[in-house]
């Protein structure tokens, strides 16, 4: 219990003021836990568990808990940096830069989703959108949102490293955040293998290959797209005798 207790750096002293202590905490509530949770929410959760997809589509469970928990990150950003802005300006070093990068990241993603264009498709006023056409500026999106997501939450973990250093954390805090970690990595790669990374688009639309999106490759790495496979052909192939027999 003693070694848990002591702080990494036995010759330092874990000494951190008011502003410190609940600065760490916002940031790693938001950077350490609620925004990798909300990436692997989004990308293997798309289709949940139990749903008959593809017949049944357009789950929003993983939509909602993706933004909302985004927000969250972006609002516990904002309180961490207020509690040492004044500070921060006169002892800059490594991990304030690196906090200042993550930062401007998580700001492109907002102006990204905002500017992410119209949704489009058989259930939206407009048939015609960026994300049903799935036009050069939404395929720009995605692949921009997806590389600035993944780079900042790579770089906010060593930015927490380099935080928990600099204040000399106890041992306990590194040995929880390294488990976690390394947790949510294993879980990731789990779930890639189990092939749970659904196409966005298909699993807002199905399979149909006459939606102009299933007319190209998935966009994004190890996605899983119908119509690749065996599995995938014989549903195109169900979709269309669906067709004929309606007409």
């Amino acid at each position: 219990m003693d070694w848990l207790l002591a702080p990494i750096d036995p010759t330092r002293a874990h000494e951190v003021g008011f502003a410190i202590s609940w600065h760490a905490r916002s940031m790693v509530l938001a950077w350490g836990i609620l925004a990798p949770l909300a990436v692997i929410i989004a990308r293997f959760f798309k289709v949940m568990p139990g749903q008959d997809w593809p017949r049944e589509l357009d789950n929003q469970v993983w939509w909602r808990s993706h933004w909302m928990g985004q927000s969250l990150v972006v609002g516990l950003s904002i309180f961490g940096l207020a509690l040492v802005l004044p500070s921060d300006l006169a002892t800059m070093n490594l991990h304030n830069w690196l906090g200042y990068v993550v930062l401007v990241g998580a700001l492109l993603q907002v102006v990204l989703g905002l500017c992410r264009g119209s949704k489009g498709g058989p259930t939206d006023a407009q048939l015609r959108g960026h994300h049903y056409d799935m036009t050069p500026w939404r395929r720009m999106f995605e692949a921009l949102h997806k590389m600035i997501g993944y780079a900042v939450i790579l770089l906010a973990i060593l930015t927490i490293a380099l935080g928990l250093w600099k204040a000399n954390g106890p041992v306990w805090m590194w040995l929880v955040l390294a488990i976690w970690w390394t947790t949510l990595l294993a879980v990731f790669v789990l779930m890639q293998k189990r092939g749970m990374a659904v196409d966005t688009y298909q699993a807002i639309w199905g399979t149909d290959p006459d939606h102009p999106g299933n007319q190209g490759p998935a966009p994004g790495w190890g996605m899983r797209r119908l119509g690749e496979t065996e599995e995938g052909r014989d549903d195109v192939r169900r979709h269309r005798g669906d067709r004929v027999r309606s007409h």
